[in-house]
């Protein structure tokens, strides 16, 4: 399951996408309050995902964020790693931090193995394949 973090780290970037491009910078106040995200775990994750190269952030009175990259080329996926780490639900399959699980005395026969893989692949495919952009007009759509 998807971790509270992740869905207020995803929902502060679904708020910023909706900012005009090239507009000012965000207070994190605002982002807080609109995307309904505790100000305390907000400044954790903003940071991180600044450190990740997907915002840009100003300090001062006129200060704040904005997304450092157009919102179809961030996805989905690639915020979630920065908040959870890799998608694989077991660690033999994942492809970032790959450790053998111990469970199984071959990998290569392993059903739940081939199983994992598989989920895997279907997960980064959707959500790596899910772009801010696409992420908030499905969600204006919704509206």
């Amino acid at each position: 399951m998807l971790t509270q973090r992740s869905r207020y780290a995803l929902r502060a970037m679904l708020f910023l996408a909706e900012a005009p491009a090239g507009g000012p910078p965000i207070p994190m106040n605002k982002i807080a309050t609109q995307a309904n995200v505790p100000r305390k775990f907000l400044e954790l994750i903003l940071a991180d995902l600044r450190e990740a190269g997907f915002l840009h952030s100003h300090r001062g009175k006129m200060g704040g964020y904005v997304l450092s990259r157009p919102t179809h080329l961030i996805s989905l996926g690639e915020i979630i790693r920065v908040i959870e780490g890799p998608l694989a639900l077991v660690p033999c399959v994942s492809r970032t931090a790959y450790r053998s699980c111990g469970d199984c005395h071959d990998e290569a026969t392993c059903a739940i193995r081939h199983a994992m893989m598989r989920v895997r692949d279907e997960t980064a495919r959707i959500l790596d394949g899910t772009s801010l952009a696409d992420a908030a007009a499905d969600e204006l759509a919704a509206a």
